[in-house]
């Protein structure tokens, strides 16, 4: 049993291999943002485990799909994004705090 969102051409490669997909499009705006939601925890944890950088192309691919979902373009996101990390910096110089005092 699968029973979880997929990418759109996966029906069409599973016809391709002599299989038959039993699915059905996704129709509630709420149903379809919960299950990004569970894709991306789902798409995380194989990145998690593999270590693949292919598997964090699924992840954006996630984060897109919840971006357009929510109402917002990827280019809208990149400006927020960059306001944030002009803000609160990136990653790039690899801190790791340890405590506060």
């Amino acid at each position: 049993m699968i029973n979880k969102l997929v990418r759109d051409n996966v029906p069409e490669i599973i016809k391709s291999s002599g299989r038959i997909p039993i699915y059905e499009t996704v129709k509630d705006e709420d149903t379809y943002v919960q299950l990004l939601k569970d894709k991306l925890q789902e798409e995380v944890v194989e990145y998690l485990e593999s270590g693949q950088i292919i598997e964090l192309c699924d992840v954006v691919e996630v984060i897109y799909a919840l971006l357009k979902a929510q109402g917002m373009s990827q280019s809208e996101f990149e400006v927020m994004r960059n306001k944030k990390a002009i803000a609160n910096g990136t990653f790039e110089k690899k801190i790791f705090l340890e405590r506060i005092r």
